[in-house]
């Protein structure tokens, strides 16, 4: 029996694109709930239990033409649900429904610019002038279309740029229109979920939050919760409103492993324990980690090192209050979709702030993550709804291994300690330029170079930092933030000035295009 839902949902079938999570993140900013789900996990019990109002193909890396490639269940057009088909999601439906795709010479990468061809609901508001820019990224190409499917936007390199099929609800696309690279994309998605799929768009973040609550309290009864404070986003919003849920069941634990920003422990123990009352345990447990990490210089292996390490403290805070039954963490929506790769890639596992390699089977404790349904937008969001303060909910991303993996090689406390100053000054500088809430992540990075330099009448040996500051709009791709060099010039002068160790300072200006590694 199909489960009863608050509210409409979309669903996104994923072929692997490496763009899909963009999707879901234009139908969230118009209301739409949606999830994401591999082809292969798609199929008539899945609609009838998941009870879409809305279907969309994603884009992929595979080709139609060949034999084997990836394909919908013929249930999401059994279904009578509208579904729109992005780039190969347009080709699978194509293929699918009768018509014809092949390989060819057509290739298209990058903006383009479609013409209309006939009126449709899906560009309502769209084409104010002859042409609409949009982003194409495809060699396959539609040849022929299925029978009852039209024509009504071409380009010159995609005869069958926009396809439709109104009587059923089918469109497809060639190009992107969730990347911002199609500036009306977002429209035209919104129109598919509004106007044609006829969907309301009532999925809020005051909604979200009344759901959360009661989910948390029916998972957890009387039972004890703790929860893992990173100082970061995600871990702050998922204790706040835990304890708005079931109040002192909760014990948060906020471990110090040596490697935080400077003042860090300071404001969360001041926040949670003062200002929200929050039953907090502090552990300054900065020699343990230290000591473990001595000598490790593989980023992996630091990562694991810290992840074996916290969950080893939480076992034994746990033991202290009682025993806990429930484990809290800040898994967030993105690190679900990895673990579920559309086409058997290598995410298996749910990334979350330390918990690298899940909970190990002695820990007989569940798993709470109230923000898994959640990006990282929405979790800022929500955080605001919940009344936390700015500087917490506006703070860049920092990663639970914190400095260990923004000190390449080897770490020591003195190391960390230089860092921690030199990383300091850069971002005083940015805030105090007002530069803050428009950069999405800074960083600095103690790389393992030391450069010959004369600072007074006296050369030096020492240290080389990296600067990292990048601008994004879905944490997905980035580029560098263009500062002046006037800026640039007084942060290096304040850090050799003020950082011992430290006599040369770089600005990476590396942009970060979708599908590389994270800026860590």
């Amino acid at each position: 029996m199909a489960e009863t839902y608050q509210h409409e949902r979309a669903l996104i079938v994923d072929f692997g694109s490496q763009v899909t999570q963009l999707i879901a993140r234009r139908l969230r900013e118009s209301g739409i709930y949606c999830e994401i789900h591999p082809f292969n996990r798609v199929n008539e019990r899945f609609l009838s239990d998941y009870c879409p109002r809305a279907i969309i193909l994603s884009g992929g890396p595979a080709s139609v033409t060949e034999e084997g490639s990836p394909r919908a269940d013929g249930a999401v057009f059994a279904s009578g649900i509208p579904v729109l088909g992005i780039c190969y999601g347009q080709q699978t439906m194509v293929a699918q429904l009768g018509g014809l795709v092949e390989s060819g010479e057509s290739r298209e990468f990058g903006r383009a610019f479609i013409e209309k061809i006939s009126d449709d609901r899906l560009f309502t508001g769209i084409f104010a002038g002859e042409s609409e820019e949009v982003w194409m990224s495809h060699g396959d190409h539609v040849a022929e279309m299925p029978s009852g499917f039209g024509i009504i936007a071409r380009s010159p390199g995609a005869p069958y740029a926009v396809i439709a099929d109104p009587e059923r609800g089918y469109y497809g696309t060639q190009f992107h229109p969730e990347v911002v690279h199609t500036p009306h994309g977002a429209q035209m998605l919104r129109n598919f979920t509004h106007e044609i799929a006829g969907m309301k768009g009532d999925w809020t973040m005051a909604a979200y939050r009344e759901e959360a609550v009661a989910k948390i309290r029916e998972q957890v009864g009387k039972g004890r919760v703790i929860c893992g404070l990173s100082g970061g986003v995600d871990s702050s919003v998922a204790a706040v409103l835990i304890h708005e849920a079931i109040g002192d069941q909760l014990t948060c634990v906020y471990v110090d492993h040596g490697l935080m920003r400077a003042h860090e422990s300071e404001e969360v123990v001041s926040l949670f324990r003062g200002h929200y009352n929050i039953p907090l345990v502090h552990v300054d447990a900065s020699e343990t980690f230290l000591g473990a990490l001595d000598g490790v210089t593989d980023p992996e292996t630091k990562r694991k090192t810290i992840g074996k390490l916290f969950i080893d403290v939480f076992e034994e805070e746990a033991r202290k209050i009682g025993g806990a039954d429930f484990l809290a963490q800040g898994t967030l929506y993105p690190d679900v979709i990895e673990s579920v790769s559309a086409l058997g890639g290598p995410s298996v596992t749910i990334k979350s702030h330390h918990n690298v390699g899940g909970l190990p089977e002695r820990m007989k404790m569940q798993l709470v993550e109230p923000l898994r349904e959640l990006f990282k937008d929405e979790v800022r969001a929500l955080g605001r709804e919940l009344g936390l303060p700015e500087a917490f909910v506006g703070r860049h991303p920092f990663p639970g291994p914190g400095l260990a993996i923004r000190i390449p090689g080897a770490i020591t406390r003195e190391k960390a300690d230089t860092l921690r100053k030199a990383d300091a000054i850069y971002l005083d500088e940015i805030r105090k330029a007002g530069l803050y809430d428009e950069i999405w992540q800074a960083f600095s990075v103690l790389l393992p170079v030391n450069t010959v330099g004369v600072m007074g009448d006296e050369r030096t040996y020492e240290a080389v930092l990296a600067l990292r500051a990048v601008t994004s709009t879905d944490g997905m791709t980035a580029d560098y933030y263009p500062f002046e060099h006037a800026f640039l010039g007084r942060v290096a002068t304040r850090i050799i000035n003020e950082v011992k160790g430290v006599n040369r300072v770089v600005y990476d200006i590396t942009s970060k295009p979708p599908g590389t590694i994270e800026w860590e």
